[in-house]
């Protein structure tokens, strides 16, 4: 039985293995707790540098913007301008160039609302800014990453609500992984991975958290940490900026939806790092499929001539738009999950089965903690 005895598990987005000891949860807890975030977090502090009017460490003074605001980020980890690597001289010492920018998006003025505090209207401003940032981007780099770290306890060092997106002149780690088992599932299964799986997990409803007409938000089958959730869109799509309205629309709702229950599960701000992944065209040196989409996908598919760097004519049909939530706590709002260990020199390993997290975050209420008493 999954609940009682030790099982591993293949998570075939990454072709690696979890194993999973629910059991395990049963036991004392005699660890590190950890503070919980302040609740006095000021709306605006003239001291913060992504408040509105403050001025940032390079001495530039912010605009009062009113809905979001997008700047290069002061500290980049990617420059456009990065000298080459000097050749190596043996194959275990290699070193590539590394090319990019860095950009900070802030969602809101606020630095005391986060993204399920609030409105529907502010939250598809979010997307709709993403969607531009990815198409800016995407035009020059292969590779564009949006993430978000909320909460100090995933290293975020300013309460303000904001992301960050990151494009690269090269194909991250994680990219290239997915993009690999993505393009041999569509090869051997003649559909792309994450719709198939979409439409599996919407029929057994055993790890579905949240959906609506567009989007589902499951536990997956092979969650590593232990609130873990994918967000997916049950049509094929490729980009954020290949979505209608309409599915922006209802995207803005399940991410409040979703992320209101994770505020409710220990009434906290709950801490998290998210991300998107979607279209690739920087997998020029894998082999592409000529495979036909089967007749089941009736939704047409991007123009593939859509613009994402210069890999204008890879064939990126195996992709899915989707985008990955990673949270730490466990048992409590100080009680986190540490990845040291076993899972640091063998293999992933939670307590939690993935159908029983999703059941806990699926009974949860979506009215936010905070506004039960209005």
């Amino acid at each position: 039985r999954p609940a009682e005895h030790q099982h591993v598990r293949y998570n075939p987005l990454r072709d690696d293995w979890v194993l999973v000891s629910a059991h395990r949860v049963k036991r004392p807890w005699q660890g590190q707790l950890e503070k919980p975030p302040p609740e006095d977090v000021p709306r605006w502090d003239p001291k913060n540098p992504l408040c509105p009017g403050a001025t940032r460490a390079n001495g530039e003074v912010n605009p009062n913007y009113e809905g979001t605001f997008v700047f290069p980020n002061d500290f980049p980890a990617l420059q456009p301008d990065a000298p080459e690597p000097d050749d190596s001289d043996h194959p275990l010492f290699r070193a590539a160039p590394a090319r990019g920018v860095c950009k900070v998006m802030c969602f809101h003025p606020w630095s005391d609302l986060t993204l399920p505090l609030m409105s529907l209207p502010e939250i598809r401003a979010v997307i709709d800014a993403w969607a531009e940032l990815a198409t800016e981007l995407g035009a020059s780099y292969p590779w564009v990453q949006i993430f978000e770290n909320k909460g100090a306890m995933m290293g975020c060092s300013n309460p303000h609500p904001h992301c960050q997106v990151w494009a690269s002149s090269f194909l991250p780690n994680e990219a290239c992984l997915e993009d690999r088992t993505q393009r041999q599932h569509l090869s051997q299964h003649g559909v792309p991975m994450l719709l198939e799986y979409a439409e599996q997990e919407a029929g057994r409803k055993e790890r579905l958290v949240v959906e609506n007409a567009d989007w589902l938000v499951v536990v997956p089958y092979w969650a590593t940490w232990p609130y873990q959730t994918l967000l997916l869109p049950r049509r094929h799509v490729c980009r954020l900026q290949d979505l209608s309205d309409s599915e922006k629309d209802s995207l803005a709702s399940i991410m409040q939806r979703l992320l209101i229950k994770y505020d409710n599960l220990f009434e906290v701000s709950f801490p998290y790092s998210m991300g998107w992944h979607g279209e690739c065209r920087g997998s020029a040196s894998l082999p592409s499929t000529s495979l036909p989409l089967p007749a089941v996908l009736t939704v047409p598919l991007p123009p593939a001539g859509a613009p994402t760097g210069p890999y204008l004519q890879e064939d990126c049909r195996h992709w899915q738009l989707h985008a990955h939530y990673y949270p730490p706590l466990l048992r409590s709002a100080t009680v986190r999950k540490f990845m040291v260990g076993y899972e640091m020199l063998a293999q992933a390993q939670r307590d939690l089965t993935p159908e029983q997290a999703a059941e806990r975050l699926r009974s949860l209420p979506e009215v936010h903690y905070k506004k039960r008493a209005e």
